[in-house]
């Protein structure tokens, strides 16, 4: 599959959604994300549900009109965040069989959070691209845990299904896309069957659900092509939150077209910068082992340096500034420095994707 299409237009596969949790890019803007070359991002229906939330998104003309952004928004279910915050201190809530409640303070009203909510929100978003409620699990979890993930995920799945075909019904024009997730953690078994449920289902896509990383931050890449190999061939299959640009390179390999990760906004706000090495900004180079490196923008031996970040880059910063003076910029905490740093990284995601393309044409 090469195109995904959606109601705010067409997106070449395989492609890179930054990251816009609560409606924005951290220290740039979406203009930024345009002249990268990325076609579209991904917000947070749980944070934007607590703040400013849906109604009040509908009411604004939904997340295309409220944030600026005309181009394709995916926003995640919600799941993951509110897992890891209850995995985290499980007196914020608890995941029943037909809900998830959670309440972080004392003092506030508790949230309960359904299926049908999570699909009524993200359709009051205007979003694009829909995903369904799953329960998260780690790798590490006990068997037990992963085969409540998988029963959950299912069982939530088709009533997310049954709420968005009926909110959806009669709806003119393009309908936005609803993608399910596979779960069963790291047992292949598990990720088959909860992949061949969610086809009898129905979804346009499917995405990667679990933790891909082991207790040490490592990729485990056996599960994440196990739940590749449990997805659709023929619909877009969604790594999500990953990645890493040499994760992105070997997910594409296992069959993944789309991603998403905080990597390349964040490493820019700890002045940490993309560089293709030297002859590796091809579609061969990008399949070498390190065809990238990263700059430390505080490193003394950049204050004297005249020359870009990246000499064949065509970002802001590389074409009007020099290493010395995004140095300088950031020695004097000037907002400047984050703004061209998250500009500079998110090209570098977008020259990374027409190279993975341009290597599969």
């Amino acid at each position: 599959m090469k195109q995904l299409v959606t109601p705010h237009g067409e997106v070449d596969l395989p492609a890179f959604f930054p990251d816009a949790t609560y409606g924005a890019i951290r220290a740039a803007g979406f203009e930024d994300v345009e002249n990268a070359g990325l076609q579209g991002t991904v917000m947070n229906t749980y944070h934007l549900f607590n703040r400013p939330g849906p109604k009040r998104i509908k009411a604004l003309g939904g997340l295309h009109k409220f944030t600026g952004f005309p181009h394709v928004i995916l926003t995640d279910s919600g799941g993951f965040q509110l897992y890891s915050l209850i995995r985290e201190n499980p007196a914020y809530g608890e995941i029943r069989d037909n809900e998830i409640v959670f309440r972080p303070d004392m003092g506030q009203e508790k949230l309960v959070f359904t299926p049908e909510k999570c699909i009524q929100a993200q359709l009051q978003y205007g979003s694009d691209i829909v995903m369904a409620l799953d329960l998260c699990t780690h790798p590490e979890d006990p068997m037990e845990a992963q085969r409540r993930s998988v029963e959950l995920t299912v069982k939530w799945g088709r009533r997310c299904r049954e709420e968005f075909d009926k909110l959806t019904q009669g709806k003119m024009g393009p309908k936005p896309l609803l993608f399910g997730i596979v779960q069963g953690g790291s047992d292949r078994q598990l990720r088959q069957e909860c992949g061949e449920r969610l086809k009898e289902i129905g979804f346009d896509g499917f995405g990667f659900g679990g933790w891909p990383l082991d207790g040490n931050g490592r990729l485990m890449p056996q599960i994440l092509q196990d739940a590749a190999d449990a997805m659709d061939d023929d619909l877009p299959k969604y790594a999500m939150g990953l990645g890493r640009p040499e994760e992105i390179v070997a997910c594409v390999d296992m069959g993944y077209t789309l991603f998403d990760c905080v990597i390349p906004t964040r490493e820019a706000r700890h002045k940490r910068l993309y560089a293709f090495n030297m002859g590796m900004d091809t579609p061969e180079g990008i399949r070498q082992e390190k065809f990238y490196s990263f700059l430390y923008m505080l490193d003394d031996k950049h204050a004297r340096d005249d020359g870009p970040v990246d000499e064949n880059c065509d970002c802001v910063l590389c074409k009007r500034y020099s290493r010395a003076y995004l140095h300088h910029l950031f020695k004097n905490d000037d907002p400047q420095a984050l703004r061209l740093a998250t500009a500079h990284n998110l090209r570098f995601y977008g020259r990374l994707m027409e190279l993975i393309r341009h290597g599969q044409v």
